[in-house]
């Protein structure tokens, strides 16, 4: 394959036809939300800190706060913002504030989808993520789909950043 024909790919993918998606979506999903953003905020802080584990469960509101910013928050994400402002110039770490702020609403909706859909594997204990909820949530039909995403999701890990895990 032609190099040139790489990079043609790859600037249309990663350019303004991504951009549309990703931030079009938060904006869409911030509307029907009801700018859940700002208007949830003091009552997700005050779950966060103020709430005391009661009941049952695998962990506290803190603790999946913590685990879920690990799993978003990385040194690609700190590595990114300095390439981008080096790039782009301080106007570039606005747009990345706009787009961050919309894509809370796809972050939330992304955590309630897992939520809801989420199952129990043989061993008890609970499973879940994007591939439940393409094939819990769209329904059986769309399971190639989730299993699509599952093997992309282990060939990137394996190949591509080199965190699968090795026993």
């Amino acid at each position: 394959m032609n190099l040139e024909l790489l990079n043609e790919i790859d600037s249309f993918v990663w350019g303004p036809p991504l951009l549309v998606l990703l931030v079009g979506t938060g904006v869409f999903l911030s509307l029907r939300l009801g700018f859940l953003q700002v208007a949830r905020l003091p009552k997700a802080l005050g779950l966060i800190f103020k709430a005391k584990s009661q009941g049952e469960g695998d962990t506290s509101s803190f603790r999946a706060l913590c685990t879920a910013l690990a799993a978003t928050i990385g040194t690609g994400n700190i590595v990114g913002v300095a390439t981008a402002v080096k790039a782009g110039g301080p106007g570039a770490l606005f747009w990345m504030w706009v787009a961050a702020f919309f894509g809370m609403a796809t972050k939330y909706a992304e955590g309630l989808l897992a939520v809801k859909y989420r199952g129990v594997d043989e061993h008890g204990e609970i499973a879940g993520g994007p591939m439940f909820y393409i094939e819990n949530g769209m329904g059986r039909q769309w399971k190639p789909l989730a299993v699509f995403f599952a093997a992309a999701g282990v060939l990137v890990a394996y190949f591509g950043i080199g965190t699968l895990y090795r026993s």
